[in-house]
């Protein structure tokens, strides 16, 4: 039996991916081997046309001396369109053994450009249904299938979205298909297999048209018809017989159009579902269509067809609600016990006219009352009229919403109670894999994450949105690029960054300007560190993935953008006096101004020159040299030109705010003793607001990770366990299940930031999540090589009150994990090593002679190459495996309590409670605790951590005397 075995093939980042528009298509495939320090030496690509045999190939790459098993392209003969190729993978350890080939993957393409499509754009005539009208259209098709159909493909889009059906069943299940692209410029086109789907006789197609994205609402101003005015279905369906003929059903005049029971359906409106009027079996042959009107050709603009290139939307997670709230104000309300994105639905039996509304809405007020303030003119209603035949079941089709809670009127019976079996929360997003998770000692941080994840999920809907629930949900490329390296933590994300990409270097001006969203249906020209999104995002999808094409790809955009930075003002090395956003929402902005206090300037110049930098190290990685001196000099000019126009001559920045520290220090504008100073002056600013930030949208994505690189860890760790505003913390504690626009959302007393612009679900601020795992659990990227080809493990412990954190990421070579855990006695560490990778493995406050991995001497490890000793650090080189380290805590490396954690469990009456409520009214007890480490208070006296004087120490001391206590930290 091979020790070595070949698993997970993928094509462009998808298993066996159908109607795909690349040429050159990359095969990535991950590997298993229980034996360590396990590399790659040569791999072989075998592909065939024929689905069980690879006798006749088509191409066979040999044996292939390379460890590269991500990304490798295809380089055979052309690829034919809607063309199925069948893959397989072999290959050779570093010792010369083989593995058996792997399972076999397929690809199938689309029409790879080509212009064979037989469809015409179709609409109901316009003379029979008015082209405005609200309900949705429904269009269908009968046709015979002549003989034993052996395969069968409907390739199709639609404007604005679709359903489509065959022979009276849904086909497919992705949702508000065809997504939301830059239309006028690319519109995608799905491919759907119907092979056995299909009779032979008769069979019918059907269609269902909504407005969506094309033509509906969008953004705050209620604008409609932003890309055009007609809905409209553009389909074929191929059939290949027996005998090896083919068969085209396409969208022409021979289709007959009406319409049912979606009566209307916007994406911020909701939707008004009549089941009276639904049409039983409109989508089978033998339905009657006499009363339907002719469908017509309907003239379109240009509408560029591209092959889906990301994830569908997909119904992702099922919830059912917690309970059943009756408000102050007598409403009957629905908990889902999660603010989710999505739909809800119920199941209902009533007379037939009978009217069941669902409003949707996030937070509840201070009252108890449902809030729907903030929702602005999304109304989020869905209405649902019933039929009166027994059980009815119903969810929306073509909208969506954001919410935790939903109030329902009009349900039989509601005033004895809901029923709440009849009514379920389904979870929809873009149906990307996860592939991280992280963990640690402090239940508020593992709750935080949490609401990191299920932000990424309501935001995620096929663009990255900036909220979900009220009359907006806009691409905003500020919150994306801020965002993208948590992202790719927590999901896979290259084929939705990809097509969101392609959107954005087709909607570019053409002097390189980026606009503030994409797709771009609002007016605005470029805005430093949102429109950075054009650098920012495909350099961090290289690193992450070593996805080299990307960089190829949006390379020019890449350039553009900098050159329009180049091209403002009278200075080509500083970017001033234009508008920009600044930092968004930051807690030391002015009164009435949503921008913080760092100037403007100081930020579009920082952002200018982190976006050079990243050109000109895209460019190196493309072996394009002159743009590699080019923008070499350029950057070192803007970082002249930054510190002339910002840092004194002693070294002291000209914004004295944590935002212009952290931008300083992040991207690498300030060096040698004016470096130090800003990274001190920095940890300054935090500790003298006590561990609180002030940083916006710009700031805070790079506040942690600085403070951490620059030596104040600690700093850096008291910031995210702070739990009182402004904090990442203080929205879990007003019991947040994901991340908020606002740091103060709701206020202390209950109160609201404002209705103007107030998301409880808003992702920009969980970009904390890449360094939780980054410096918390120390699961990293090493420099040298991108893509996690080799592997940086270096947890960064000690000195607060964690007693353990773990993380794992499925990377393109397979799971990575970092985790370790301490105690007053030990410290351990885990890693797992996924095969043909290397790691470099930093154990803190170790000595080399007291590591051990397992009961083993660490010189004498498997799989460790090499082990030094570097100050109070022990630096291993290893190869695959899992590893598990463990050395003595012999620097006193031991948890503390932080502020706000003095917890005591009372063990008699309750007196003690009451007595340190009296000493010390501002801490938190909570009604039970589960102590981790116990500690006397003589020893908690001894430390300024606790958060409570001495004073106050040595009175429960007194007051205290005879009870039993437990005290711990959280």
């Amino acid at each position: 039996m091979n020790s070595v075995k070949v698993t997970a093939p993928t094509c462009e980042y998808r298993t066996n991916p159908v109607g795909i528009d690349v040429k050159q298509p990359r095969l990535s495939w991950k590997l298993q081997s229980a034996q360590r320090g396990m590399l790659q030496k040569a791999y072989q690509i075998q592909v065939t046309k024929k689905p069980d045999s690879f006798d006749e190939l088509l191409w066979d790459s040999g044996e292939v001396d390379s460890e590269q098993s991500v990304h490798v392209e295809y380089e055979g003969p052309a690829l034919q369109p809607r063309t199925r190729y069948f893959y397989r993978v072999k290959v050779w350890s570093q010792e010369g053994e083989s593995s058996d080939w792997s399972e076999t993957a397929w690809w199938e393409t689309g029409f790879l450009g080509c212009d064979d499509w037989k469809a015409q754009w179709i609409t109901p005539d316009p003379a029979s249904i008015d082209p405005l009208s609200e309900p949705a259209f429904l269009l269908r098709k009968k046709f015979t299938a002549s003989g034993k159909v052996v395969r069968a493909r409907i390739y199709g889009t639609g404007v604005g979205l679709y359903e489509l059906f065959l022979n009276g069943e849904r086909v497919g299940d992705e949702l508000l298909a065809p997504g939301w692209t830059t239309y006028h410029k690319r519109l995608q086109f799905q491919t759907y297999d119907v092979t056995d789907r299909l009779s032979i006789g008769d069979n019918a197609m059907g269609i269902m048209l909504g407005d969506g994205w094309y033509k509906g609402n969008l953004g705050w101003d209620n604008k409609r018809h932003l890309y055009g005015d007609r809905r409209a279905a553009y389909f074929e369906l191929r059939v290949t017989y027996e005998d090896g003929t083919e068969e085209v059903v396409a969208t022409d005049h021979s289709w007959k159009a009406s319409t049912g029971p979606i009566r209307f359906a916007e994406l911020y409106q909701g939707e008004t579902y009549d089941a009276r009027l639904e049409q039983e079996g409109w989508s089978r042959p033998e339905f009657e269509d006499t009363d339907w009107v002719p469908a017509v050709m309907q003239k379109m603009p240009e509408l560029p067809l591209v092959a889906q290139e990301n994830s569908p939307i997909r119904v992702t997670d099922i919830l059912s609600p917690l309970e059943v709230i009756t408000t102050p104000a007598g409403d009957t309300v629905l908990d889902m016990g999660q603010n989710m994105v999505g739909r809800m639905r119920i199941k209902v039996s009533a007379p037939a006219g009978t009217v069941v509304t669902l409003k949707h809405a996030e937070v509840l007020d201070r009252d108890g009352n449902i809030y729907f303030g903030n929702l602005r003119k999304a109304d989020q209603l869905v209405t649902y009229i019933t039929k009166g035949e027994g059980v009815e079941e119903y969810a929306p089709t073509f909208t969506f919403q954001g919410f935790r809670y939903v109030k329902v009127e009009g349900y039989p019976g509601q005033e004895n109670g809901l029923p709440l079996e009849n009514f379920v929360g389904e979870v929809i997003h873009s149906d990307m894999t996860p592939t991280g998770d992280f963990e640690c000692s402090n239940p508020l941080v593992n709750q935080l994450q949490h609401n990191i994840v299920w932000g990424q999920k309501g935001n995620f809907v096929d663009v990255p949105t900036d909220c979900p629930q009220r009359d907006e949900r806009l691409g905003w490329t500020g919150d994306a690029q801020v965002f993208i390296d948590t992202a790719l933590f927590n999901y896979q994300g290259g084929p939705f960054f990809t097509k969101w990409l392609r959107d954005l270097k087709a909607e570019q001006f053409e002097n390189g300007g980026v606009p503030f969203v994409i797709p771009a249906v609002i007016p605005g020209d470029s805005a430093a560190a949102w429109s950075d999104a054009a650098t920012i995002i495909p350099w961090t999808m290289y690193l992450t993935y070593g996805d080299k094409r990307i960089l190829e790809e949006q390379y020019e955009s890449m350039k553009g953008w900098v050159e329009y930075m180049r091209s403002q003002g009278d200075d080509e090395h500083l970017w001033m006096k234009v508008f920009n956003f600044g930092d968004w929402l930051a807690p030391d902005a002015p009164s009435n101004s949503y921008s913080g206090a760092t100037p403007k300037d100081f930020i579009a110049t920082a952002f200018y020159a982190y976006s050079t930098r990243i050109v000109r190290d895209a460019a190196e990685v493309l072996g394009k040299q002159e743009d590699v001196r080019m923008y070499s000099q350029l950057l070192e000019g803007i970082v002249k030109a930054f510190n002339r126009e910002f840092v004194s001559p002693s070294g002291r920045l000209a914004s004295p705010t944590q935002t212009a520290h952290v931008l300083a220090l992040a991207f690498d504008l300030v060096q040698g003793d004016v470096k130090k100073r800003t990274a001190m002056e920095l940890n300054e600013l935090v500790v003298a607001q006590d561990y609180h930030l002030s940083t916006g949208f710009v700031g805070t994505p790079f506040l942690c990770p600085v403070l951490s690189a620059n030596g104040y860890h600690e700093t850096a760790v008291k910031l995210l366990l702070k739990e009182d505003l402004p904090s990442w913390l203080y929205s879990v504690k007003k019991g947040a299940t994901t991340i908020w626009e606002h740091w103060d959302g709701i206020r202390e007393d209950g109160s609201f930031w404002s209705d103007n612009m107030n998301s409880f679900n808003h992702y920009s601020y969980g970009a904390i999540g890449s360094w939780m795992y980054r410096s918390l659990a120390g699961l990293d990227r090493h420099q040298s090589e991108p893509g996690y080809k080799k592997i940086r493990i270096e947890p960064k412990f000690g000195g607060y009150s964690l007693t353990y954190a773990t993380a794992s990421l499925e990377s393109m070579y397979g799971q990575i994990q970092s985790g370790w855990s301490i105690s007053e006695d030990s410290i351990k560490l885990k890693a797992v090593i996924p095969p043909n990778t290397t790691a470099e493995i930093v154990l803190p406050h170790a000595r080399l002679e007291s590591v051990r991995e397992q009961s083993t001497a660490i010189e004498q490890a498997d799989g460790v190459f090499s082990c030094i000793q570097e100050d109070d650090r022990v630096i291993l080189q290893v190869g695959s495996g899992t590893y598990s380290f463990s050395y003595p805590n012999e620097r006193g490396v031991k948890p503390i309590y932080s502020e706000h954690t003095l917890l005591i469990d009372v063990m008699e009456d309750g007196r003690a409670m009451e007595i340190l409520q009296k000493h010390a009214p501002g801490i938190t007890v909570p009604p039970r605790v589960i102590a981790m480490k116990t500690k006397t208070l003589e020893e908690i006296s001894k430390s300024r951590e606790a958060g409570i004087s001495r004073e106050t120490i040595d009175a429960l001391l007194k007051e205290l005397n005879g009870h039993e206590l437990s005290l711990s930290g959280k």
